[in-house]
């Protein structure tokens, strides 16, 4: 038995599918979380599986999302679908439902959050709703886990009995209803040959559904009495075809809740969250507020907790790395064996765990914001300043997580609604500093900006925020000529973050942090260490310098002379950042013969502050990591599209550092 789970953005659908699975899916409090349909087993049910589908407000192919719900719920043919819906937001919600309803497969309607509906007085009559309907309709709430057991009960009851949705009109009479009637009839043997609700279909070729429209094969004549029938509906409602359709829906769920729902008063979280917004939100503070709860973070980060508990992992590595040193030592192991293990693996991916802490606490920090709803204002305040480059304030989410990795936020893209918005956002999502750029970061501020590692690490953020920028206004008047789509996005109340919901993020980030350091920074390591110790006729030098990746370094080396730094052990660094950017750091512990505590200090004999700008501008801003040029490429469906990204990419980091180099160079 398949079920789909579908509903509005922020109506708690991740909630419940982790209820329903007991999958550690991660919870989001702004739209755009769930990107991607996501599978998992219903506990309670043998051979039951339930599929999250993504958040959309309206089943109408103009944007990724609602091509996915469609086309899962048409083609896939799930036995059910659970309708999650918003209880303290019932009408919006119920737009959607309609539409599913109007598909013609069974379905339970779950009114979430009904602990806030009666906390703040109002009621809804459960059995009338379900009546007017015509579906089963179960009370739950989802964070406290209060009816789940009756709503997969009942779930599971309606799919195995295939008990369908009553057939109801929306509307009784009137110029919308005549049309709809009409193409039902015109459209009927066509949408029946595929398996499709005739109304579904009619109500959807109304509303423009180009793609529907080519499934069903109608011929010309048909298609010519369809839209004189939209035509006459149009001039006799005095609405667009859109409008009218919405029009229709809206009034019968004004009917419906009339009858069903007592209206509660205004809940303290949305009084609460008023009162936050008229500063977090205000015309003239917005903004700055946002720069200065992102500097508290950084500084927090990189000069206090994150930096000290940094420090004493690195000390631990180290004193493990000495002790292990002892031991093979001891036991007179092969050096060139001993050096593997202890230059190779321990300095290198030693060398990158001591950075865990701090990118734990980054998302510490980053997870609360968003858990607590902040993260949806910033997209909304951040909407006029978007649309100044082109794009809507959508994009600004894409953006945001490409702070965290470059690969889950290009996949995010897929939530706009226009392929042009997409595309461009895709092209700047890489010039946000992701995480795993922090280790660079860290030990280059530690070696040359001790006094300043907060301000060198915003002006690093906000200088690829502002490269981007530039490439965005370009692309604007070249490549992506165009306006940006409509903006809207529902701004949720405040909510006290969940510890879960956090933990579960840290988690996440540490465990995939791990697991580049066991698996692709190891291999490069492995693989850095051997081009390091061997020769071209497979013999151990006694010097780097004459090694297989001395010889590679010194190849690419003159590229970079122009930057200040032509050493051949920088060039390779650089070289395995292109696997993973945590490769650069440890690459350059094994060039370097030192360990984590002693790279900052090991790195004055390589670069100088100058240098050393001109080589952080170039890591923020050169292409990201082999598996976000892959994701890049499949979003693109165009490996000649990503190969232009990466060079575009690796020829404005260049520039950039470049111009910063001889821009300090002549103020210095």
């Amino acid at each position: 038995m398949i079920l789909a789970l579908a509903g509005n953005q922020n109506s708690g659908k991740t909630t419940l599918f982790n209820q329903l699975t007991g999958s550690n899916q991660r919870v989001g409090n702004f739209p755009g979380v769930t990107v991607e349909q996501k599978t998992g087993a219903v506990r309670a049910v043998k051979n039951c599986t339930v599929v999250d589908l993504p958040g959309i407000y309206s089943i109408r192919p103009y944007s990724a999302e609602e091509i996915v719900t469609r086309d899962f719920i048409l083609n896939q043919r799930p036995d059910g679908i659970i309708n999650i819906v918003d209880a303290t937001n019932i009408e919006r919600n119920l737009y959607l439902t309609l539409q599913l309803i109007e598909m013609r497969v069974p379905m339970v309607l779950a009114l979430n959050m009904m602990d806030e509906v009666r906390g703040n007085g109002g009621t809804i009559d459960i059995a009338k709703m379900s009546e007017e309907l015509g579906i089963p309709v179960v009370p739950i709430s989802a964070a406290k886990n209060e009816g789940i057991d009756e709503l997969v009960d009942k779930m599971v009851k309606t799919a195995k009995d295939k008990a369908l949705p009553r057939r109801i009109d929306f509307c009784e009479s009137g110029p919308v209803h005549r049309c709809i009637h009409a193409v039902s009839h015109i459209i009927e043997d066509h949408a029946e040959k595929l398996g499709i609700s005739p109304r579904f279909a009619a109500t959807k070729i109304i509303e423009g559904d180009e793609d529907l429209t080519g499934r069903l094969e109608l011929d010309g004549n048909e298609l010519e009495m369809i839209e004189h029938s939209v035509v006459e509906m149009e001039t006799e409602q005095d609405l667009d075809r859109n409008a009218a359709m919405a029009e229709m829906r809206y009034q019968f769920i004004e009917k419906v809740c009339a009858r069903t729902v007592v209206r509660s008063r205004e809940s303290r979280e949305h009084s609460r969250s008023v009162k936050i917004d008229s500063v977090l939100t205000n015309k003239y503070l917005a903004i700055p507020l946002f720069l200065a709860i992102m500097f508290a973070i950084f500084w927090l980060t990189f000069s206090v907790i994150g930096a000290r508990l940094s420090d004493l992992l690195s000390l631990g590595i180290t004193a493990l790395t000495d002790l292990v040193d002892l031991g093979l030592t001891a036991y007179g192991i092969n050096p060139v064996v001993k050096s593997f293990v202890v230059d190779g693996v321990f300095t290198g991916v030693g060398s990158m765990l001591s950075f865990l802490p701090l990118i734990v606490t980054l998302f510490f920090f980053l997870s609360i914001l968003e858990d607590t709803g902040y993260m949806a204002r910033v997209a909304y305040v951040m909407d006029k300043l978007m649309r100044k480059i082109g794009l809507s304030g959508r994009s600004i989410v894409p953006m945001l997580l490409g702070f965290g990795c470059s690969v889950p936020a290009v996949m995010a893209t897929r939530t706009l609604s226009s392929d042009r918005d997409r595309k461009m956002t895709i092209l700047l999502t890489p010039f946000m500093s992701c995480s795993a750029k922090i280790p660079i970061y860290a030990v280059f501020t530690a070696a040359f900006f001790v006094r300043y590692r907060a301000p060198v690490m915003i002006g690093l953020y906000a200088g690829g925020i502002l490269v981007g920028i530039v490439v965005a206004l370009l692309s604007n008047k070249t490549v992506f000529r165009g306006k940006p789509v409509p903006f809207v996005m529902e701004l949720p109340n405040y909510r006290f973050p969940s510890v879960k919901t956090v933990l579960i993020l840290m988690w996440e980030k540490a465990k995939d942090f791990l697991a580049r350091a066991f698996t692709v920074i190891l291999l490069a390591t492995v693989v850095i260490w051997f081009l390091q110790t061997f020769d071209l006729k497979l013999n151990v030098v006694a010097d780097s310098a004459d090694s297989l990746l001395a010889i590679i370094g010194r190849f690419v080396s003159p590229i970079f002379k122009p930057l200040g730094f032509d050493d051949w052990r920088v060039s390779t660094a650089l070289i395995t950042g292109f696997t993973a950017k945590e490769a650069v750091v440890s690459t350059m512990g094994v060039l370097l013969g030192t360990d984590a505590a002693s790279l900052s200090s090991a790195l004055s004999a390589m670069f100088t502050p100058l240098t050393a700008v001109s080589f952080l501008v170039f890591t923020l801003l050169y292409t990201p990591c082999v598996a976000a040029v892959a994701t890049i490429r499949r979003e693109f469906q165009s490996g000649l599209m990503a190969a232009g990204v990466v060079v575009a990419q690796c020829a404005v980091a260049w520039l950039v550092a470049f111009g910063a180099y001889n821009l300090f160079r002549l103020i210095l």
